[in-house]
Parts: structure tokens; sequence; C-alpha cells
């Protein structure tokens, strides 16, 4: 039995996606018929631990996790994934018991990986080395990796970004800059998805990350109505966001 609360938050929407990288080319042709047909979920883990965020955590949960209320798509099993079978108190003070122990369990097959922002991403969590070879051989596998806020160090850290365009919480670019020098780091935009990889400003933000691969996953008219169910406007074209021409 999962201890979460879970939570919306309501922000004005503003910009576009950079020009060339449109969110057409994505909306509405994602997913074969067969692909929508399909009755086993995508797997979604989330890794967290003392320190994690609430919003980084639940926004994206709160959104995949409401796949299950929507019909005719293959909808999203989430769960939670820790270093402890314990529980994990966020940043907050939010008590969260994981599902699963990544060092001791057998977990289901990751489809999507997800990595939200805690206190420590960018100094001693990266030091964990059991936590980054999770995140190593659970991103090699999944579909779909995402982080949001801070927790695209732990990706960089894992080397899962060499290569790929990515962005990071908006106060702390300079410092991923300078961790991570060879990445491309992009600001100014709300998340950017480049080959598997879709990384958020974070805060709020994580929403759209979350509603954006709903919609690359299940089109246009699925992800409204994800977004209409936790009471919250949504229009890709309005996003500022960086896709790729290599995104999956």
């Amino acid at each position: 039995m999962r201890y979460l609360i879970l939570f919306a938050s309501l922000l004005s929407f503003f910009g576009a996606c950079s020009p060339g990288e449109t969110p057409e080319q994505i909306s509405d042709q994602a997913g074969t018929n067969e692909e929508r047909q399909e009755t086993d979920a995508y797997q979604v883990a989330f890794l967290i631990m003392d320190g994690v965020y609430n919003t980084e955590l639940t926004a994206p949960y709160d959104i995949f996790q409401h796949t299950i209320f929507r019909d005719s798509i293959r909808p999203m099993e989430v769960f939670t994934v820790a270093n402890t079978n314990e529980p994990v108190t966020t940043f907050e003070g939010l008590k969260v018991l994981p599902d699963y122990n990544y060092l001791k369990d057998a977990l289901p097959k990751i489809d999507v990986l997800v990595v939200p922002s805690a206190e420590h991403h960018l100094d001693s969590d990266l030091e964990d080395e059991a936590m980054i070879a999770f995140v190593q051989r659970a991103g090699a596998e999944a579909q779909y990796v995402t982080s949001h806020c801070d927790g695209a160090f732990v990706l960089a850290k894992a080397g899962l970004l060499d290569g790929v365009v990515c962005t990071t919480f908006p106060s702390d670019i300079s410092a991923f800059r300078e961790m991570f020098p060879e990445l491309d780091v992009r600001e100014d935009v709300w998340f950017v998805h480049d080959d598997k990889y879709i990384t958020s400003a974070g805060g709020a933000r994580s929403f759209e990350a979350a509603l954006y691969l709903c919609e690359h996953l299940y089109g246009a008219a699925v992800a409204r109505r994800l977004a209409q169910g936790l009471v919250i406007d949504w229009d890709l074209s309005e996003v500022p966001c960086i896709v790729t021409d290599s995104a999956l």
C-alpha cells in the first residue's frame, strides 16, 4: 500500500516550443493502434530518497497514475523504488513507504524511469555508487527516462545525458554546466525531449513534462483529458519546450 499524498498546482502558461521543433510533429502521431490496444501497463518507477521534493515526485505521479482512468490506452502502473524498506522522508516532511528496495528486491521491468529532485542531488547523492549504478541499469533498459529539477544531475552523473540536449532547475543551470561542461544544457524552457530522455525545470513544470510524455504516448486528446481531470490547462503549442528531431 502506498502512503503518498498527491496534489496539483496551477500556474499560467506562456511561450512556445523552439522553431523547427513543433509539438504538432508528435501530438497526434504517437502510438500505433496496436500499441493503444495493449492491455499490459507501462511500468513506471519513481526513484525516491530522503530529501526528495514533494512536487517533483507527486506532480508526475499524479499525471501518470490517472492514466488508469482513460479507456482504450495502455495505462501506466506507478511505483516507488528506494534503497530501503523504511519510510522515506521528503524535504517537506511527507513520509513515503517505498514499494521496492532496489538493493534487495526483484523489480518489475521498468519502462519509464522517473528521477525527481532531492535535497542532495548536487552533492552527496552523486557519491552514492549503488544509486548511480541502479540509475545506469534502469535507464539503459527503460523506454523513457525523465528527470525533474535537479534530478538531471543524477542522470548526468550516471552518464545518461552524454550527447543529449537537456535542462534542469533554472537557478542551477550554471552549476549544472560547471559540473558537466560536456553537456548541451538549455535554459528558458520548461522541458527538453531528446532521444528517450525528458528533462524538466521541475516545480510546477513537472506537470507539463509529465503531460507531454502522455501526449507523446497517447495523443493530444488523451493528454487534454488527463489535464482536465486535474483542473490543469494544457496546450502543448503554448509550452516553452524543446523537442528534438531525435526524440523517441
